[in-house]
């Protein structure tokens, strides 16, 4: 059986286990995660929070980061006003971005998860309103999500990925780790 570590990181951390590079410290796995000989499946941006899947078995790890095996990824996201169908619509049939079409997104208007806190907070706008989705997509381009609600006039202000393929949050505080069978 390969280990398999659902560890859910929180905002401002690295999905790396060293940032040799950078003239001021940043938070790493390391700063959370004890364990040696595994590593990151895929990687989850800086300012992005949630589900990494970290394991010592290379074809599993290839197998959940490769987009060609188009493992689910569900993510909850806080965007900036408020999508109309029209725009949804566009995130269900796929957007073009830089580097082009985008396979269809499922996703939905969902209300206001109950999240940890995030910190620092997202900035709080009096007149401009905000709404969460839950959008699954199938594949992995940098910063994709983001990406995608900006094309279609909606900003990302917090992005949690909540589950890949079976693998869920569920239950797992931020910064926190368990190991399950894979």
């Amino acid at each position: 059986m390969a280990r398999l570590i659902l560890f859910n990181k929180p905002f401002d951390v690295l999905s790396q286990f060293t940032d040799l590079r950078s003239p001021t410290p940043r938070a790493t796995l390391s700063d959370f995660i004890d364990v040696p000989g595994v590593y990151p499946a895929g990687r989850l941006d800086r300012d992005s929070e949630g589900l990494l899947l970290l394991t010592e078995d290379g074809r599993l790890q290839a197998r959940i980061a490769d987009p060609k095996f188009k493992l689910a990824k569900t993510y909850l996201v806080q965007v900036e006003g408020e999508p109309d169908e029209a725009s949804l619509e566009r995130l269900r049939k796929g957007v073009t971005l830089k580097d082009g079409m985008t396979r269809p997104a499922q996703v939905e208007l969902i209300d206001e998860p109950d999240l940890w806190p995030r910190n620092p907070p997202v900035r709080f706008r009096k007149t401009v309103p905000d709404r969460w989705l839950r959008l699954t997509i199938r594949e992995g381009r940098n910063r994709q999500v983001r990406r995608m609600t900006a094309t279609v006039g909606h900003p990302t202000l917090r992005l949690v990925r909540w589950q890949i393929g079976d693998w869920t949050l569920d239950g797992l505080a931020s910064g926190q780790w368990r190991e399950v069978t894979a």
